[in-house]
């Protein structure tokens, strides 16, 4: 068969709902103008554990505008039958105004509902709940972990013992929030036993299945609706309880209602990435090949729910050695389940492992690239699986040369700028992308123009405009004359929004779906006496700009709109649909990346200024390199804010989060973003799907922070083993 021209895929095009959002026209969850809305606000626990005694909502009930308080002492039993398709982590689920029990600092206790948000608001103000309250446990180090998740090849006591070059290593990384710039927020409305819910989610289908789940409906009473996400970064992976008190708040109240959480409910109404305490013993011989890693994982999870991520796989499969031994642990606290988080689990666990990198390369004299080198794998250790694709060593080829590490001084604190220390720093990165079964539905009309549709949801990476073009190339029309549809359960279902899967899934599905809807038309065409194309064989039939003609005879051929006027069809229609990797696996599938950091440390005040970073990736195709760098920027940002800024702080008196806020809790700004440079190796992956990508969202903040880490210590000499690196750790 001719193969299809490309058009759009890989030219750098502006995103299709760009003027939409920058004339604030697309509709966020909060802003759908759904007709009798209400407002709640939830009253959140102010111990970290314990019972509730009492509540007390009569002055909030007496308060003008107020229509009900709904708590556990009046709140319907719902069903919460068992989900097996759900986005929940396994456990029991937070069941909200269910019971008297308080399981962490923040938890839903009462919701208000009112005419107007400011009466909501004050009316959440008078409830008065009494406690019996309990010391909670929050505090990672002096908790009880739960049973390991182990993993082991070889021997790798023995291998320690036996290496020549031994390195005894204990990490702190801080918790992290996710603080996307839309907060969380649902607008719920009953039609009877049918629930319409306009949600913030990076899951459609996984809010919708819960959501059914705890009111038991049947599928096709739940809607879920959602066609933008003002960023998400992770948070939107699951249904959280906000969600299902709206719902129940609007069943109650026989009213539509609109629930939006405050920047502080943020901090205990949605998850965040883990602290993890990170031991690591390393060993080698004395020319840097690796021949032991032991890896005790500690990482905090709530006390109801176990929620586990791929922390484990990069100490399993970035470098080749033969003994291995992993020990990951849960540690159950009295806080709010965690949830993945931009690089979730690799981008932890590469902090640890490519700081210790660089600490063995200095211990012995070898440059830190040469080091990596010298231990790539030839296959995926762990899997004993061929790689599809791993070009890590053109990522540090090209990366060296662009970037002038040759001139980095190994030397530390040897390069000065006046009072400024400047450092030279870089880490490998590796990112395991998902791929869900998906599908998608396309329709060709009459005039020419295509619809394509699927029930996923764009947080920022820009789905509607690369969906687009695939679509457009694999139709064979112009991307105006395309329109891609998501956020919508009524769509065709698709997985998760998240882990690096939607390209590769969604996209696989698009193409399919597009493929059957040109290949009917090319079948009616040569099929058809009256068609110019009548008789030619379908595979020398292409498609461009809604035109169908033979390869390499342009003249030959006709448009979408002749042959289906002719042949009096309103439109054409398929439905696309990937089922996802092989099973068993064939080959190694993952995004590698080499990152590379120049910091300035100023001698006096220890503080640490970010001045350039340059990430190389071998991520597979890039479908559109305009979105691909913002993608890439965005995940470096994410880095620096991990690196040096990022810290969630918990009062382990009562499990109040004390930097609740965008005051107090850092992120970076523009003053804080230096030069940035992303570089993409050019080629393919086809490794269980048909566009040849790897993912791209989640390996582009992996490595991030350790690459600033190992370049704060060629500054200055001081190796720091925990996030963020402070001025304080360094003075």
């Amino acid at each position: 068969m001719s193969p299809q021209p490309q058009a759009a895929v890989g030219a750098p095009l502006s995103r299709v709902d760009g003027r939409l959002k920058v004339t604030g026209k697309a509709e966020y969850a909060a802003e759908h103008d759904i007709k009798g809305v209400v407002h709640a606000v939830i009253v959140d626990a102010s111990i970290g554990r314990g019972r509730i005694t009492s509540i007390d909502t009569r002055a909030a009930e007496k308060h003008a505008g107020v229509l009900r308080v709904i708590h556990h002492g009046n709140a319907p039993k719902l069903p919460y039958r068992d989900n097996t398709g759900s986005n929940n982590p396994p456990g029991r689920r937070l069941r909200v105004f269910q019971d008297d029990k308080v399981l962490f600092h923040g938890q839903p206790v009462a919701v208000v509902v009112a005419h107007t948000l400011e009466a909501a608001q004050h009316g959440a103000s008078l409830v008065k709940v009494r406690y019996d309250a309990e010391q909670p446990s929050t505090d990672l180090p002096q908790a009880k972990p739960g049973e390991p998740t182990p993993y082991a090849r070889g021997d790798a006591e023995a291998g320690l013992r036996s290496s020549a070059v031994r390195l005894d290593l204990t990490y702190e990384l801080a918790r992290n929030h996710h603080n996307p710039m839309e907060p969380h927020a649902t607008i719920a409305r009953w039609d009877g036993n049918r629930l319409t819910v306009w949600d913030k989610t990076q899951w459609v289908m996984g809010t919708h299945d819960e959501i059914a789940a705890v009111f038991d409906l049947p599928a096709d009473a739940v809607r879920v609706i959602n066609p933008f996400v003002g960023g998400g970064f992770g948070s939107g992976l699951r249904c959280w309880p906000h969600t299902i008190v709206a719902a129940l708040a609007a069943r109650e109240t026989k009213r539509p209602v609109k629930l939006v959480l405050g920047r502080k409910q943020m901090y205990f109404g949605t998850g965040f990435r883990p602290a993890y305490e990170y031991r690591l013993r390393l060993g080698s011989d004395r020319r840097g090949r690796l021949k032991a890693a032991i890896h005790d994982i500690d990482a905090e999870t709530s006390s109801y729910e176990t929620f586990t991520e791929g922390v484990m796989l990069p100490g399993q499969m970035l470098y080749s050695m033969p003994h291995v031994s992993q020990a990951y642990r849960q540690v159950p606290l009295d806080v709010n389940t965690p949830i993945w988080m931009r690089g979730p689990g690799f981008a932890s666990a590469s902090f640890v492992i490519e700081s210790a990198m660089d600490e063995l390369a200095h211990r012995l004299g070898v440059d830190p690239i040469e080091l990596r080198r010298r231990n790539e794998p030839s296959e995926d250790e762990a899997k004993n699986l061929p790689f599809s694709t791993r070009r890590l060593r053109e990522c540090y080829t090209i990366g060296a040369r662009e970037f002038g590490w040759d001139r980095r001084n190994p030397t530390p604190r040897s390069t000065r700028d006046g009072n400024w220390l400047i450092g030279l720093g870089m880490a490998a990165g590796v990112y395991d992308p998902g791929r869900y079964p998906a599908q998608a539905r396309a329709r060709l009309d009459a005039d020419g123009t295509a619809v394509v549709e699927a029930a996923t949801t764009d947080m920022g990476p820009g789905t509607y405009t690369s969906q687009t073009q695939v679509a457009a190339d694999a139709l064979g029309l112009t991307m105006r004359t395309v329109t891609f549809r998501l956020g919508d359960s009524l769509y065709p279902q698709t997985g998760p929004h998240g882990g690096s899967s939607t390209m590769a899934s969604v996209g696989s599905a698009v193409v399919d779906a597009c493929n059957q809807v040109r290949q009917q038309a090319i079948k009616l065409a040569v099929e058809d006496e009256q068609s110019p194309l009548h008789g030619v064989p379908a595979g020398e039939v292409v498609v461009r700009n809604g035109r169908l003609h033979v390869q390499g005879s342009p003249a030959r051929g006709e448009t979408y709109r002749s042959l289906l006027a002719r042949h009096n069809r309103s439109h054409l229609e398929a439905r696309g649909n990937y089922t996802g990797p092989p099973t068993p696996e064939r080959e190694s599938y993952a995004a590698y990346n080499a990152t590379f950091a120049e910091v300035a440390v100023d001698a006096t005040l220890g503080l640490v200024r970010v001045r350039r970073m340059l990430g190389v990736y071998d991520a597979g195709r890039i479908i559109s390199p305009k979105l691909a760098e913002s993608q890439a920027f965005g995940g470096i940002v994410g880095g620096i804010g991990t690196a040096l800024l990022e810290h969630t702080v918990t009062d382990h008196r009562d499990g109040r989060i004390v930097n609740a806020n965008l005051a107090d809790y850092l992120v970076p700004v523009n003053a804080d973003v230096p030069e940035i440079k992303a570089i993409y190796l050019d080629g393919e992956d086809n490794a269980g799907n048909l566009l040849g990508v790897k993912g791209l969202g989640e390996v582009v903040q992996v490595g991030v922070a350790a690459a600033i880490g190992n370049a704060v210590f060629n500054a200055t000499g001081r190796r720091i083993r925990q996030l963020p690196i402070t001025a304080e750790a360094l003075l």
